[in-house]
C-alpha cells in the first residue's frame, strides 16, 4: 500500500463529505451507531474517523453520557470533522490507528467504519484495539463485501480502467474493496487475540442525485484522485466526466439506484 493511497488532502476531504457521505456512508453509521447504542459503552473510541460521519451518528444515537474519542490519520479530514460537529462529549484526536496513543483498557468499545482496508498492517491495528479496550469490551468495523456486490463501485472501476489501459488505477479493487474476505477477517481477528467473532452482511439502498455527483465523489473525493493525477497530469476532470458517461449509459441519466453491501465485524476482548 501506498502513501498517496492513505492519503486525503487538499480538496478531497469537502468532496468525499459532500458527494459521497449520503450516497455511501451515512446509512452504515446509522448502523454501526445503532449496534453501539445496544451494547451501552460508556467510553467509545473511534478509528479512521474521517469527515466524522459515523462521529455524528454516535453523538445521535448515543445517550450524553457516553464521551467518544474520534481519531483519525489524516488531520484535514479531522478538521473537517471538527467544524462539522461541535459536541462537549466529543474529542478530536490525530492518532495511527496502528500504534494508539492511549492506556491499555481505557475504552469500553471500538468503532471503526471503512477505515480497517487502509491499515497497512491490519493484524497490528487488532492488536492496539484489543488493547486499549477493557475486558469484555467490543470492538464493531464495518468493511466493504467484493466489488461484484457493489454494482455502482463497480462501474466506475471498469470504467476507470476502459480509459487508462495501459496502466489503470486499481486504488478501489485494492483499498476499499481489498478486505472483503470473511475467512481472512476472521483468521486475523483471532491472531490479534479476538474471540466471539461475528461477521456479517449488510445491504444498503441509496440514490445518487445524477451520474456527474457519484463520479466526482468517487474520481475527485477519494485517494483514487492521486492515483489519477499520477497516471494522467491534466485530465481529472476529462476522466471525471468521461466515467459519468459510463454511468450514464448503464444506470441512466438521472437519479442512479445504488446497491450496497457491506461486512460487519462484531468482536470481544
Amino acid at each position: 500500500m501506498s502513501v498517496t493511497d492513505v492519503t486525503f488532502a487538499g480538496s478531497i476531504p469537502a468532496l468525499y463529505e459532500k458527494y459521497l457521505g449520503p450516497l455511501l456512508f451515512e446509512p452504515y453509521a446509522e448502523d454501526l451507531a445503532a449496534r453501539l447504542a445496544a451494547i451501552a459503552p460508556e467510553k467509545v473510541l473511534e478509528t479512521a474517523a474521517g469527515t466524522g460521519i459515523v462521529t455524528r451518528a454516535m453523538d445521535k444515537a448515543l445517550p450524553p453520557s457516553v464521551t467518544i474519542v474520534a481519531t483519525d490519520l489524516n488531520p484535514a479530514m479531522l478538521d473537517l470533522a471538527a467544524k462539522r460537529l461541535n459536541s462537549p462529549r466529543v474529542t478530536w484526536r490525530q492518532a495511527d490507528a496502528q500504534n494508539l496513543p492511549f492506556e491499555d483498557a481505557t475504552f469500553d468499545a471500538v468503532a471503526c467504519q471503512f477505515g480497517v482496508m487502509f491499515f497497512p498492517d491490519k493484524i497490528a491495528a487488532h492488536r492496539e484495539v484489543r488493547r486499549v479496550l477493557k475486558p469484555g469490551g467490543v470492538f464493531v468495523f464495518t468493511v466493504w463485501d467484493r466489488l461484484d456486490a457493489n454494482p455502482v463501485s463497480k462501474a466506475v472501476a471498469d470504467a476507470i480502467a476502459g480509459l487508462l489501459p495501459d496502466n489503470p488505477p486499481r486504488f478501489v479493487e485494492r483499498v476499499p474493496f481489498g478486505y472483503s474476505d470473511p475467512d481472512r477477517i476472521r483468521g486475523d481477528m483471532g491472531e490479534a487475540g479476538f474471540e466471539d467473532i461475528k461477521i456479517e452482511a449488510v445491504e444498503k439502498v441509496t440514490y445518487a442525485p445524477s451520474p456527474q455527483d457519484l463520479a466526482t465523489g468517487l474520481c475527485q473525493g477519494t485517494p483514487l484522485r492521486n492515483e489519477l493525477e499520477a497516471r494522467a497530469p491534466g485530465r481529472l476532470d476529462e476522466i471525471t466526466e468521461k466515467t459519468a458517461e459510463a454511468l450514464a449509459a448503464r444506470f441512466g441519466s438521472s437519479a442512479i439506484e445504488n446497491r450496497m453491501r457491506a461486512i460487519v465485524v462484531t468482536a470481544r476482548r
